[in-house]
């Protein structure tokens, strides 16, 4: 892999909360257009990394370079670029309740650019089109389901079409067949735009649908234990912990 096809590279990073160490000296690289997979047991770090790739907590060392740009010291003006290049999609969606489906996806619309309200009306039907929701404008997140919610967080997600898409735990609280639509959705995306994509997840059935590369964080060793293809990684694990992993436990 050159440097040209590298998106996301992380250098030496540690992650500590006081004299709390999460991970230590983590390397890894996310190639462009990849979907890569974050996996891990609870407590491993999983939701901090994201943090950090995201700009919203400083790692204790180490540094996150995004197109070979040095996040956390890049000038605040090319941090800011650089965040706004990314679209991230939480857990539970976080909309906004009290807005429509419509006023949630034109919000970072909104604030970020100088488009025309007919310009933005027209990119919010395209988001929710993209994401199977099409009609739903003017429908409240408490009016539509978990599955649909996820959704909708992410042509909000997609509003500004961003280079890197993380996604954290995406399949939960989700039934399998709405996980199941969401991952369809999540490759339709990687495929159709290019997107470069981050999964943060424990999902088996996810990791093994979507996953192109994958790390493993490893609570004991405080690191990376394994790195490669998912289904690389369950023919040939490189220790226990990976292969009960992989397997749920069941060897």
């Amino acid at each position: 892999m050159t440097a040209a096809d590298v998106k996301i590279k992380v250098e030496n990073l540690t992650i500590a909360y006081g004299s709390n160490v999460l991970m230590r000296r983590v390397n890894f690289e996310v190639k462009k257009g990849d979907v890569f997979i974050i996996m891990g047991g609870s407590g491993s770090g999983k939701s901090s990394l994201l943090r950090v790739l995201t700009g919203l907590k400083e790692p204790s060392a180490g540094r996150v370079l995004i197109d070979g740009v040095d996040f956390d010291a890049a000038p605040p003006v090319q941090k800011k670029a650089i965040m706004r290049g990314c679209g991230i999609l939480y857990q539970s969606g976080a909309l906004f309740s009290s807005m429509t489906l419509a006023e949630n996806i034109a919000l970072p619309l909104q604030q970020y650019t100088d488009y025309s309200a007919a310009t933005i009306r027209d990119l919010v039907a395209l988001k929710l089109a993209l994401v199977g929701l099409k009609g739903y404008e003017d429908f409240y997140p408490a009016e539509i389901s978990g599955g649909m919610k996820k959704r909708a967080g992410l042509a909000r997600a997609l509003a500004l079409d961003p280079d890197i898409l993380y996604f954290d735990e995406p399949s939960a609280g989700l039934d399998p067949v709405s996980s199941k639509l969401l991952d369809d959705l999540i490759l339709e995306i990687n495929q159709s735009l290019g997107t470069t994509i981050v999964v943060i997840t424990h999902e088996l059935s996810s990791i093994f649908a979507i996953g192109k590369n994958a790390i493993y964080l490893d609570n004991e060793t405080k690191g990376i234990s394994a790195y490669g293809n998912p289904h690389e990684l369950l023919k040939n694990p490189p220790n226990h912990n990976v292969l009960s992993f992989l397997t749920g436990g069941k060897k």
